[in-house]
């Protein structure tokens, strides 16, 4: 029996030096040609509307994506509207559509658009719809006192609800006193009133968890969880139309980029490149990003605990 435990004993001492070890790997990655990168989010706000158009670089450099220059960017549509992006004098690689007056702005819903990108004697096309949007109706506060996980917090909600019919797709973005809520986690996505496109409910308001899409979720020094918003808080949302591909699309992107990490990472999801809705037609070659053209609603709120509602 002194035998046995012996050997058990070993066995766990031998464990321990294992992982208590611990060793400095500089993988030597085999060399890869560039992508080009196509970054075309295209809305119908009244502000200039940015295509960048960009080649990657091996995953160890950290430096920001050298642009491609001299190329012809324009979106046309089945009107025969044509919308001609100029590359900037600053941005290497960043070409721009500005609206020409203080009242006008890209598009219109129902319309398609095409996307045509012409550069080194390679043509890049892409078509996306200009879906519809659902107004929003409030951006609300509530109150709910402390628990294990929480302190006492205060909560926004955004209520809108999806037009009957089903297949509508939505991209909720929010900012808190001016900053974008950028994080993996904060990619705030509905399909119809929902999560997926199986969860078959339209024309009503967003589920709760998509309303309460737009509460960032921050902790301190201590890895404590913080209030998402203090009196004295703006609240910004935006709902952009996307497409069911940009819908997949972003879904994808979270999965990447919001890694579980440690030994979670066994399991997960391996990374690779994005699909994309962008397409070589002249060489055929692989390059990622993507091209949408949204219509957007908006509201703004700020929190005054006074106005809260009383329970």
């Amino acid at each position: 029996m002194k035998m046995i435990r012996f050997h058990y004993i070993a066995i766990l001492l031998s464990m321990i030096l294992i992982w208590g070890c611990e060793k400095n790997i500089n993988p030597e990655l085999p060399e890869a040609p560039p992508l080009t990168f196509v970054d075309a989010w295209i809305t119908n706000k009244n502000e200039p509307q940015v295509i960048r158009l960009n080649e990657t670089l091996p995953y160890f450099e950290n430096s920001e994506f050298p642009g491609i220059s001299g190329a012809d960017v324009r979106i046309t549509d089945n009107e025969n509207n044509e919308y001609l992006f100029i590359e900037s004098e600053i941005t290497e690689g960043e070409y721009t559509w500005t609206p020409p007056s203080d009242t006008e702005t890209f598009g219109k819903i129902g319309n398609q658009y095409t996307l045509t990108i012409s550069y080194d004697n390679t043509i890049l096309e892409s078509a996306s719809v200009m879906n519809r949007v659902p107004e929003i109706d409030s951006i609300s506060f509530r109150f709910e006192e402390g628990n294990s996980f929480f302190p006492d917090s205060y909560f926004a909600q955004v209520y809108a609800v999806d037009p009957l019919g089903p297949g509508d797709t939505y991209w909720i973005k929010a900012y808190k006193n001016g900053v974008y809520l950028n994080k993996p986690d904060e990619i705030n996505i509905a399909y119809d009133a929902a999560f997926s496109a199986g969860s078959v409910v339209d024309g009503i308001t967003f589920i709760q968890p998509i309303r309460d899409g737009i509460n960032p979720f921050e902790q301190d020094e201590n890895d404590e969880f913080l209030s998402p918003y203090a009196p004295g808080d703006s609240v910004y949302v935006e709902i952009h139309s996307i497409s069911n591909f940009a819908f997949y699309y972003l879904t994808q992107v979270r999965v990447q980029i919001d890694r579980p990490g440690g030994f979670a990472e066994l399991f997960a999801t391996p990374l690779s490149n994005v699909v994309t809705n962008v397409v070589d037609v002249t060489n055929n070659e692989p390059l990622i990003g993507f091209f949408n053209v949204a219509a957007v609603s908006s509201k703004a709120n700020w929190l005054d605990p006074g106005n809260l509602p009383v329970e």
